[in-house]
């Protein structure tokens, strides 16, 4: 019982967010696996072919019910338009609550170069979905009776979309998103919820290096509407072509402007939720693997251990005679 209790303050003061904030896909490190179009929608088609990627997240492998997240991304550009189509299906359980969801996309790319292998690009993303939200209260114990709580399994679907723009230039690239734009109408905890779970994104980056090794520094920051959560990632990846393929790792930091409140032994702090995540990939003809572990610093966390993740993906469709003269590993595939 205790250990839930700590679980439970775990997620609501550190800021996983995964019982409000983050509806919809939470937004943690896929997208630095060569997996932006998770959380930009513009970025659906942004090259030639297509790209699949699955991913697999788990977290505190010794606690039962812990944080698990599959999802499966699918995105393409149409031939000969400058338009792109993607799909996304997600499974999302934390504890008693979880979610399961699909996202639909198009994006529109516009070309500010007649040389079509000069990248010079804006792009507009819309994607279009479903979330169903679950609590499963069977399990719940209370001395005093709780009218709250119904001691049954409470669902509740919505629709909702997320809005993008991204603009390519070379080795530069940025990117702002709005993700459940429309408030969500659910009561699944109480009948007074808040509908606002708006969340704006903007990630920048830039690719050094022309030869067989690139660096490729980018933040991301992230801002909550209604609870003005902000976070904020330093990501820095290095790339090495090889005779097989292409070989890379990098390192991501991400920290959270708001503290958490906590008193331990009679003596009251505030910590504020800090990740290093250390990522590892290879890229073999059409086909792509990539893991990262995270590991929470700070006084209090529920377990030492930390969160796992694997993708993997398949590129398809782009021709040699179609990728840009770039080093930009997001558009050429």
């Amino acid at each position: 019982m205790k250990r839930r209790f700590l679980f439970l303050f775990c997620l609501l003061a550190l800021g996983t967010s995964a019982l409000k904030a983050q509806e919809g896909i939470p937004v943690y490190f896929d997208y630095l696996t060569d997996n932006y179009y998770l959380v930009h929608p513009s970025m659906a088609g942004i090259g030639e072919g297509g790209k699949i990627r699955l991913t697999a997240r788990k977290q505190w492998f010794s606690v039962d019910e812990a944080p698990n997240l599959q999802t499966l991304s699918f995105h393409y550009r149409i031939p000969y338009t400058r338009s792109g189509v993607g799909a996304i299906v997600f499974n999302d359980a934390n504890g008693y609550h979880s979610q399961t969801g699909f996202k639909m996309t198009y994006a529109h790319h516009l070309p500010f170069s007649s040389d079509y292998r000069a990248l010079n690009q804006l792009s507009f993303g819309l994607s279009a979905g479903y979330i169903q939200s679950s609590l499963d209260e069977t399990e719940f114990r209370s001395i005093i009776a709780d009218p709250i709580i119904t001691g049954g399994r409470n669902s509740v679907g919505y629709f909702n979309v997320d809005l993008g723009m991204s603009y390519s230039y070379l080795e530069f690239y940025a990117h702002f998103s709005v993700l459940n734009l429309l408030g969500s109408g659910r009561d699944l905890y109480t009948a007074i919820e808040f509908d606002n779970l708006r969340r704006y994104l903007f990630s920048v980056g830039y690719v050094f290096g022309k030869g067989a090794w690139q660096f490729e520094p980018s933040v991301l920051l992230q801002l909550t509407e209604f609870t003005e959560e902000r976070t904020l990632d330093v990501n820095a990846k290095v790339y090495r072509e090889v005779g097989f393929g292409t070989v890379w790792a990098g390192l991501s930091y991400r920290r959270s402007f708001n503290g958490a409140q906590f008193l331990i032994d009679g003596s009251s702090g505030e910590q504020r939720l800090q990740l290093f995540t250390p990522l590892v990939g290879v890229n073999v003809g059409n086909f792509m693997f990539a893991y990262n572990y995270s590991y929470q610093s700070g006084d209090i966390r529920l377990d030492n251990g930390g969160f796992h993740q694997i993708t993997l993906g398949y590129d398809f469709g782009q021709l040699s005679a179609k990728r840009y003269d770039c080093k930009c590993p997001a558009v050429n595939y």
